[in-house]
């Protein structure tokens, strides 16, 4: 299997429940006897998660679409550089709660920074790395940040910046599923846990050929 064979990253709006279906497939794929690394953006390694800070708190005008894109490209270089690349040469499978997907979600569509910049952006800091799966956790975008907003934690810059913003979010998200259906899934995030875990399983097991 391919170094990026092993790279799965979860992606989708606020409150769709990605980082408890990366965990729960870590656990599946560690029972199957598999190395497990989890991970998430912006962060992964310590100087991403310092620009993490810069990113998820304050301000919702604290930046302009343009600053944001860079900032999440630094910190996405790093964590590629440091974190992602030596585990999958260690032989690891990388789960990862967001990764360039986001970028273009939310800067290119939600931000209205368009695809372009995002794309030169991704050619020069990741170059032709890519994830093997992306699961993209979908649901309304009310349920979303009603979920979100129960969860409490701070870091809920993004979470404020209204619902037209989410909209065009989401569809960023689905947009990126039809015009990449070979590396993107999209999961239908309204059920319970259970259920999403499954329909995760599912994808996993038939891109993978998993029992």
């Amino acid at each position: 299997m391919t170094e990026s064979g092993r790279f799965i990253t979860f992606e989708g709006g606020e409150g769709g429940g990605k980082s408890t279906q990366a965990r729960l497939l870590g656990d599946f794929l560690r029972n199957l006897g598999l190395p497990i690394q989890l991970t998430r953006e912006p962060g992964g390694t310590p100087g991403a998660e310092a620009i993490r800070r810069l990113l998820v708190d304050g301000d919702v005008d604290r930046w302009d679409a343009t600053a944001e894109a860079l900032l999440h490209f630094a910190a996405r270089r790093h964590h590629l550089v440091e974190g992602i690349l030596p585990a999958l040469k260690r032989g690891e499978w990388v789960i990862c709660d967001r990764f360039a997907d986001s970028t273009m979600a939310y800067q290119g569509y939600g931000l209205g920074l368009g695809r372009e910049p995002i794309e030169r952006l991704y050619a020069f800091a990741v170059g032709n790395f890519a994830p093997a799966l992306t699961l993209i956790l979908d649901l309304p975008v009310e349920a979303g940040l009603s979920r979100a907003g129960g969860r409490g934690g701070g870091e809920d810059r993004y979470e404020r910046m209204g619902i037209p913003f989410h909209r065009r979010l989401r569809e960023g998200f689905l947009d990126i599923a039809r015009r990449e259906p070979e590396r993107c899934v999209v999961i239908d995030a309204t059920g319970d846990v259970e259920t999403v875990h499954a329909h995760v399983l599912s994808a996993v097991r038939a891109r993978f050929n998993l029992p």
